[in-house]
């Protein structure tokens, strides 16, 4: 079915490695671009890549075809290549298709230096396992130190000094005669002297002391190597990540990366799993136990939350995840290389932070600063114009004061009083009369009748004294007090 109509080979490996990464890009090499010219003017290709014969179309006006039939014949090419060549053996094929996958792998692992966050996952792992190193040779140094000189120990409280000390002095007696300006600041120099003459710790030989600078130098050398993996990593964020870097600092940044795997890994995530990125084990104990989640994990060593007063860091550490989240996409899938949306991020969360402060400084001031402004309702007035109708004029004989009712009193209430209450408070006395009335007859009938039965008696009556007694002063004192005491339960029962 196939016969081979023309065959060209590569000179070179460096050659080959060219022509196959064009082919990956969908563009035909300049050796190709002549095999073409010089074979196939006048003729349909057929081709593995629709988009290759597209290019090769446009630029050489060769007419290319891509469909089913020809990718099997390509794929029979491709298995009876040593029968269609001549002089091209199996065994010398499979070495040279493997060296050129090789190299072709080589250069489709090409990465951007300026996007190597490996680098920073193992920078960040070295530093905390220097810091950690450090700590413990300097403990070391002090407490073997503190056998011959334990003052020292709360005179300097810098391990890298006190090593520095240590290496210098050797021997406490040499403290007096030694010069510690470059070391130490002078009021600790001199209180260090003065501790080095009356110092309770033992003596100590000259092999000891040896030992011990040994790991003086130890502390120093570490120390010296971690300020320059400092400088190391804090370049590199600045440059793969430069907008999470102006949020939340080196540091934190480079623990983010390293703890979510990869910048790409960690840009899948988002706001909120940034925010507790590093309290894992927290968060599950909570979930488990039915608390509350934890509202910060690595972001917490931020300076933004640092900041912020504890009750605002809740606040402060959910919009700065959220704002931590869109600068890592950019960092990791954006092509601008600086860092001025975290610096505008980091702006505007400081005044976030700002105006949460004062919102609560003006609340606890008693002001009305950073409460909202309420306006009144008012009916009669336009948006931008005055009043429609006239303003009301105030009415004062619309009020009411309630006031202990006393003889004076009960007259002025009865001016405010409405109609209604004055009728029930007119017709209580009316009913008081109406209740005395029988009550007075019977007693004038009473008299009579005394008066008949001392007639008969021959007994001597009073003629002066009248038929219709009028009531005395007491009694109408009486009466008066009875009617206001009544007046006072009704309004009692009426209140009720």
């Amino acid at each position: 079915v196939v016969s081979l109509k023309a065959f060209s080979k590569f000179e070179n490996t460096a050659e080959a490695l060219e022509a196959a990464t064009k082919l990956l890009e969908s563009a035909p090499s300049k050796g190709l671009r002549k095999f073409l010219r010089a074979h196939c003017d006048g003729e349909t290709l057929g081709v593995a890549d629709s988009k290759l014969g597209n290019a090769i179309k446009e630029k050489l006006k060769i007419d290319c075809v891509h469909n089913n039939a020809v990718m099997e014949l390509l794929r029979g090419v491709r298995t009876q290549l040593t029968e269609l060549i001549s002089g091209l053996g199996a065994q010398d094929l499979a070495p040279m298709s493997l060296g050129l996958s090789h190299s072709l792998s080589r250069y489709k692992l090409k990465f951007s230096a300026d996007k190597v966050d490996t680098m920073i996952v193992q920078a960040i792992g070295l530093l905390d396992d220097l810091d950690k190193e450090l700590n413990t040779y300097a403990m070391r140094v002090r407490e073997w130190y503190g056998w011959h000189f334990p003052e020292l120990t709360k005179i300097i409280q810098d391990n890298i000094m006190y090593a520095k000390a240590v290496k210098l002095m050797g021997d406490r007696a040499n403290a007096a005669k030694l010069d510690f300006s470059e070391v130490l600041p002078e009021e600790v120099e001199t209180e260090l002297k003065e501790a080095a003459v009356i110092s309770m710790g033992t003596e100590i030989s000259d092999l000891d002391l040896m030992n011990i600078k040994d790991l003086c130098d130890q502390v120093l050398n570490l120390s010296e190597y971690r300020a320059q993996l400092y400088d190391y990593l804090k370049s590199r964020m600045n440059t793969v990540a430069p907008n999470l870097t102006a949020l939340v600092g080196e540091l934190v940044g480079a623990r983010l990366i390293a703890h979510g795997g990869s910048l790409i890994n960690l840009a899948k995530q988002p706001g909120s799993t940034v925010q507790i990125l590093g309290a894992e084990k927290a968060l599950f104990r909570a979930l488990k136990t039915k608390h509350s989640t934890p509202k910060y994990g690595l972001i917490y060593h931020a300076s933004l939350v640092g900041q912020a007063a504890p009750k605002h860091k809740g606040k402060i550490s959910r919009s700065l995840a959220a704002k931590a989240a869109l600068a890592i996409r950019c960092d990791a899938l954006g092509d601008d290389q600086d860092n001025s949306m975290g610096l505008e991020n980091r702006a505007k969360l400081e005044a976030r932070l700002r105006a949460l402060e004062g919102k609560e400084l003006g609340r606890s001031a008693g002001s009305a600063k950073g409460k909202p402004k309420i306006e009144v309702y008012d009916k009669d007035r336009k948006k931008g114009a005055g009043l429609i109708t006239p303003a009301k004029t105030y009415n004062p004989a619309a009020d009411s004061v309630l006031s202990q009712i006393t003889n004076t009193a009960a007259v002025d209430e009865q001016d405010t009083v409405p109609k209604k209450k004055k009728k029930v408070e007119a017709e209580l006395p009316e009913i008081e009369k109406a209740a005395e009335v029988p009550a007075i007859e019977a007693k004038k009938e009473k008299k009579k009748k005394k008066k008949k039965a001392d007639k008969e008696a021959g007994l001597p009556t009073n003629e002066n004294e009248p038929e219709n007694e009028e009531p005395t002063e007491k009694e109408k004192k009486k009466h008066q007090t009875e009617d206001v005491e009544n007046a006072e339960v009704g309004e009692k029962k009426k209140k009720k």
